[in-house]
């Protein structure tokens, strides 16, 4: 079997070379691009490399920028970059998506429900009048980096008020105590007041959850909780009633980009457009260390799910697996899937998504859309979910929204739960997609479920104690019981022909499948 060599277009002149060639390619390819390609130049390379060997023109001889039997412009014609401080970024311990944090709103993106012009938090954030406040939403859409923002300002004003930043993954009750004990101290002494931010609230119990509701209500600090699970289920409503619930969006893909274009910029990077040529011909001309093409980008962005920091540190990634000594980069689509899965899929089993999606696919069947029932179904495979929570609730649904209307309906989705526990994953997969189509297409009839709920209702607002068993509907295994009539008159005959009454006295004329409980 013979193997096939990958190949890639060039980003500069868009020819197809294999992918172990390309970097090579294009260091030289924009060499050749950005100056004269003569035997004139040449021989004014030769001289100029006899009389002067300066450090810089080493450094861009090791760093691939000029090629043998080539000549690029001088060191003084076109701009070269520093290695040291984009080798520097990459070397940090520091994530690429903790360097890339905003330092105010300019440069914050997304939320413009929230955060637009005239909108009221951003008003409040202008005036410095922050309030407490919980920020609720999915991971990467800016909950700790818009804290970081209002640090920041508090640090620009004259330390008018005090930040302190705290994690309840590592932060107990007695530190909260002793961050109020100097907050109290910090406004009697100095009438500056604190800002609290703790990330991750929602690991604290809702009783230690109670440490916050007194120094809250008395202004000693001004609370900022971000968490991404349901503040409803997960936190105190005596502290949500104090503290104004703030619903950040996942990041569109147009937000990511924008994120990635100015992280680019940063690190002396290049979007390269589709039929665009790169020549550096132009004094002050400043040669990119990365160079990356569009349709990578807005791959990216459109992968990660909304999460800025599944992008950057993708991005960070690709670049780290790369000889930072080679010259220009270039980071191509394949190098970016490398380090991009779609494992980071927004699902928590126990959270708020998983009652969403669920919720979503039980919709979609009563409202016969097979599609969506399969798409919300495979959402939740993908995630993580465990298949048999979705065949019970495929069994649920079977009965609830279909019932009589299709009584195989039942069977089929009994028969995928069994199989589910037979096979498990991933085998089992075919067997939950088939079940959620065959009850979204199937006939639909809530009539049980409403009936139900009829009869629920009418044992639960029945006035008085409820109504004894009749009689004759009663069994009589002894003779006393026979004596007190248990079982007397009954006959085994429809209801019509024996004229007996099996509902309770009172309640004899009642119908939960009548017309006027009809759906």
């Amino acid at each position: 079997m013979s193997s096939s060599v990958e190949v890639v277009n060039c980003p500069v002149c868009y020819r197809k070379y294999p992918v172990t060639e390309i970097e090579s390619h294009a260091n030289k390819c924009i060499f050749l691009n950005s100056g004269e390609n003569d035997g004139a130049s040449t021989k004014r390379r030769e001289d100029h490399d006899h009389k002067e060997t300066n450090q810089a023109e080493k450094r861009q001889k090791r760093e691939g920028y000029i090629e043998q039997n080539h000549v690029g412009q001088s060191h003084d014609e076109i701009e070269v970059p520093s290695s040291s401080s984009f080798r520097q970024t990459f070397t940090s311990p520091v994530p690429l998506a903790e360097q890339m944090r905003p330092t105010d709103l300019t440069n914050y993106f997304g939320q413009e429900h929230v955060l637009g012009l005239h909108k009221v938090l951003r008003t409040l954030l202008e005036k410095r009048d922050i309030p407490s406040m919980i920020l609720w939403g999915p991971p990467g859409c800016g909950k700790t980096t818009l804290a970081h923002i209002i640090a920041n300002q508090c640090k620009k004003d004259n330390q008018e008020a005090r930040f302190v930043t705290m994690s309840a993954t590592m932060s107990g009750v007695n530190d909260v105590k002793d961050a109020v004990k100097i907050a109290k101290n910090e406004l009697r002494s100095f009438k500056r007041r604190t800002i609290l931010f703790m990330d991750e609230i929602h690991r604290f119990n809702k009783l230690q959850q109670d440490i916050f509701l007194p120094h809250v209500e008395s202004g000693t600090i001004t609370l900022i909780g971000a968490t991404t699970e349901n503040p409803s289920f997960s936190l105190n409503s005596a502290l949500l009633s104090r503290c104004r619930v703030i619903v950040l969006e996942k990041l569109n893909t147009q937000h990511i980009i924008a994120i990635l274009e100015r992280t680019l910029i940063v690190i002396d990077g290049k979007i390269v457009k589709a039929g665009e040529n790169i020549n550096f011909t132009k004094p002050g001309d400043r040669i990119p260390r990365v160079l990356i093409d569009e349709a990578t980008v807005i791959w990216l962005a459109e992968m990660c799910d909304g999460d800025a920091r599944v992008a950057l540190n993708s991005l960070q990634l690709a670049l780290q697996a790369r000889d930072q000594d080679s010259g220009v980069i270039l980071i191509s689509l394949d190098d970016i899937k490398d380090g991009v899965k779609r494992s980071h899929l927004l699902y928590d089993r126990k959270g708020d998504e998983h009652y969403n999606i669920i919720s979503a696919m039980h919709k979609s069947i009563r409202a016969s859309d097979d599609n969506a029932a399969l798409y919300w179904m495979t959402r939740m495979l993908q995630g993580g979910e465990d298949p048999l929570y979705i065949a019970r609730r495929l069994v649920r649904a079977a009965s609830e929204d279909i019932g009589l209307a299709d009584p195989m309906a039942l069977t089929v989705a009994v028969s995928a739960m069994q199989g589910c526990q037979l096979l498990g994953m991933p085998e089992c997969d075919v067997l939950l997609a088939q079940c959620a189509v065959y009850l979204a297409r199937a006939p639909k009839s809530r009539e049980m479920d409403h009936a139900l709920a009829l009869a629920k209702e009418c044992i639960a607002e029945h006035k008085g104690p409820l109504p004894s068993v009749p009689l004759h509907l009663r069994n009589a295994p002894t003779r006393l019981m026979k004596d007190l009539g248990y079982g007397k008159g009954y006959n085994m005959a429809h209801k019509d022909i024996s004229h007996l009454t099996y509902m309770p006295k009172g309640l004899e004329n009642v119908d939960f499948f009548g017309p006027s409980e009809s759906l």
